[in-house]
């Protein structure tokens, strides 16, 4: 009993991917064949099936999955500890600092690499 269910739910799912792929097409294609209507319907069209083809994607086994990893990831974010602005601040100077520095290094090498073949081609 467990299996036809499984295959029934695995089915709909396919039907449902069905529809948002074919939602999709139809706002990429619909953008193009309207390419004369203003800019502004053509976007909120466009914006409008993309967001059902993504309702449509989330009713599914996957799409519930991913929208499952989103929340934890969500939680996982507010788990992280961000650096202060003078933490941020003092890491950028480090950064800029050492790229100059390797800028300098890599012109001198450059510089002496092209006086060396000058030198040696005449």
């Amino acid at each position: 009993m467990n299996a036809q269910v499984k295959s029934s739910s695995s089915a709909l799912d396919l039907l449902k991917w069905l529809i948002a792929i074919t939602l999709v097409v139809l706002a990429v294609g619909g953008n193009y064949y309207f390419s004369a209507e203003s800019l502004i319907f053509r976007v909120l069209g466009v914006l409008l099936l993309l967001v059902v083809a993504v309702v449509v994607g989330l009713t599914t086994e996957k799409g519930r999955s991913v929208n499952q990893l989103r929340k934890e990831a969500w939680v996982e974010v507010r788990k992280v500890v961000w650096p202060t602005n003078q933490e941020t601040l003092q890491t950028t100077l480090v950064v800029i600092v050492f790229v100059l520095v390797v800028a300098l290094i890599l012109w001198a090498v450059d510089s002496l690499l092209g006086w060396l073949i000058s030198m040696v081609v005449g």
